[in-house]
C-alpha cells in the first residue's frame, strides 16, 4: 500500500524524503533551527525545491550554519559567496544571514537558547491544524505577524511574517501536514 502525503510534496523524490523525514517534525536544537532559519531566508521569493536542491551548497558555503562563525565573516568571505553559483547569490540576503547570526547568538545570551525563545511563541507545544488539502493552510498567521515583529525589532532581517509560517511549518512549530497524510498523525 502507497503512502498518502501531502499534495506539495508528491511526484519528487526530494521532495517526499524532506517531506517524509524531516517537515513539520519539532526542532528543538539550536544549529538546526539556525539551518532553517537561513534556509527559508533564501527561499523568500523563490520556491522551497530550489533551495532544497541547493541545501548541500549551502551547508558547504555557510560552514555547515554554524552561525558563531557566520557572524564573524569578514569581507572577502562575504564576496566568495556573492561568486559562490551553488548558492543563491543575493547581497541582501547573504548579509541577512550575518546579522541573522548576530541577532541569533544575543537571542542565545538572552534566553539560554534561540530554541527557548522561539518556541515560548507556542508554549513548547505545536499547533496541530487540521487542513484537509496543503492549499488550505495559510501563509501567514496573526502569530507569524507578531513572531516577524519581534524577530525584526531584534535586528532579523529577511523574516516576514510569510518567511516566518514557513519556519514554524518545518520546524513543527505548527503541523501542517493534511489530515489525510501518513505524517499528520505522526508528528
Amino acid at each position: 500500500m502507497e503512502k498518502r502525503r501531502c499534495g506539495w510534496c508528491v511526484g519528487d523524490s526530494l521532495y517526499e524524503a524532506y517531506h517524509d523525514e524531516e517537515w513539520g517534525v519539532p526542532v528543538h536544537d539550536d544549529a538546526t533551527l539556525f539551518e532553517f532559519l537561513v534556509l527559508e531566508t533564501f527561499q523568500a521569493g523563490l520556491s522551497w525545491i530550489t533551495i532544497l536542491r541547493k541545501r548541500e551548497n549551502f551547508r558547504k558555503a555557510f560552514d555547515h550554519f554554524d552561525y558563531r562563525k557566520i557572524a564573524e565573516y569578514p569581507q572577502a568571505k562575504i564576496d566568495s559567496l556573492l561568486q559562490d553559483s551553488g548558492i543563491v547569490r543575493n547581497k541582501l540576503k547573504v548579509n541577512a544571514t550575518i546579522s541573522n547570526a548576530k541577532a541569533f547568538i544575543q537571542v542565545q545570551k538572552e534566553y539560554g537558547s534561540f530554541s527557548k525563545y522561539i518556541w515560548g511563541f507556542v508554549n513548547g507545544t505545536p499547533i496541530k491544524n487540521a487542513f484537509k488539502d496543503y492549499k488550505d493552510a495559510p501563509a501567514k498567521t496573526a502569530l507569524s505577524d507578531s513572531i516577524s515583529k519581534d524577530l525584526k525589532k531584534r535586528g532579523f532581517k529577511f523574516v516576514g511574517s510569510t518567511v516566518v509560517y514557513a519556519f514554524m511549518q518545518a520546524t513543527g512549530m505548527v503541523n501542517d501536514h493534511e489530515v489525510s497524510c501518513f505524517r499528520y498523525s505522526m508528528v
